[in-house]
């Protein structure tokens, strides 16, 4: 279902003009209007999820097959070294825009002092694994 009120609803169903790379039953991938690379695209599905945490499997797995495509397509296309696929869940994890998208973002050698996606690593203390092991399992 489409939610009137959201940006993201508009730019997947045509509602508003934007610079479509492809476009499905499912989704319409863009360029990001405000990229952290050039190239930078977003596959946005057609019907509303705010989340992860809403979105069916169904489309879930269409958006991805088409992120894939998309990453293929452009890094031939452009020649980069790498691609981030990546995709943030709520206010805390980076959200944004409150609309299931995924982000595509060309990467070149020498480009992390302008993209900074990576993370400090930690270590478990003794025991820790084992606890979040079965904290997480299901």
């Amino acid at each position: 279902m489409k939610d009137n009120n959201c940006i993201f609803c508009k730019l997947a169903n045509g509602d508003i003009p934007t610079n479509t790379l492809y476009e499905d039953d499912t989704c319409r991938v863009i360029l990001d209007a405000s990229p952290a690379a050039k190239g930078h695209s977003l596959v946005i599905p057609k019907e509303h999820f705010a989340d992860a945490f809403e979105i069916d499997d169904n489309t879930l797995g269409k958006a991805y097959a088409v992120a894939g495509k998309v990453a293929a397509h452009m890094k031939e296309a452009l020649g980069c070294d790498g691609i981030n696929i990546l995709q943030n869940n709520g206010e805390a994890a980076g959200q944004t825009v409150f609309h299931y998208h995924i982000h595509i973002v060309p990467r070149f050698e020498g480009d992390s002092d302008k993209i900074r996606l990576g993370w400090d690593h930690l270590e478990y203390e003794d025991g820790e694994t084992e606890d979040y092991r079965k904290k997480l399992s299901f």
